[in-house]
């Protein structure tokens, strides 16, 4: 199984796959950045976001989407500019039917770290840990997408034990 991570933001959202299988720890399939110009038009910017999640999931072919949930900034133009970021990939997965999970930030630290209050830093070392890397991830938007996928692992086989 393929999880697509992805960590939403209209000058940056970073997506992460990894790969699972029964009884195995989740491996790093491919991880990157979709970064748009603040000088183009938001329409332009969030079709951007829209084709490159398109293109990764032709490409990758993951089996579902995990989405950081919109947390609750205190500009509201940055909370909604976001949710247009989410929307735009949210309905590039959907596109292709993919089931989506969405987790709150909390939630994801909480999972990966232990901590649901971790650093961006703490976030980035426990991923690099669970995924036997050697070096860190970069943009932290990238380890982030990761982390939420790894989340939603924890999650599906948390939800397989409880059955």
């Amino acid at each position: 199984m393929r999880i697509l991570g992805i960590d939403p933001g209209l000058n940056c959202t970073g997506y992460g796959i990894i790969r699972v299988a029964e009884g195995l720890n989740p491996q790093l399939f491919s991880y990157g950045s979709i970064k748009t110009n603040a000088r183009d038009s938001l329409a332009l910017r969030l079709y951007q976001i829209f084709e490159k999640i398109t293109q990764i999931v032709d490409e990758y072919k993951p089996d579902t989407a995990a989405f950081e949930s919109v947390f609750y900034a205190e500009n509201v133009k940055t909370a909604i500019i976001m949710g247009h970021a989410r929307g735009a990939a949210m309905v590039a997965a959907m596109s292709h039917h993919l089931d989506l999970f969405e987790y709150s930030p909390r939630e994801i630290k909480m999972s990966v770290v232990g901590n649901g209050a971790a650093s961006k830093e703490q976030v980035n070392y426990m991923v690099k840990q669970i995924l036997c890397l050697k070096e860190n991830i970069k943009p932290d938007d990238a380890s982030d997408a990761l982390a939420t996928a790894l989340c939603h692992w924890h999650r599906s086989r948390f939800n397989k034990m409880v059955k």
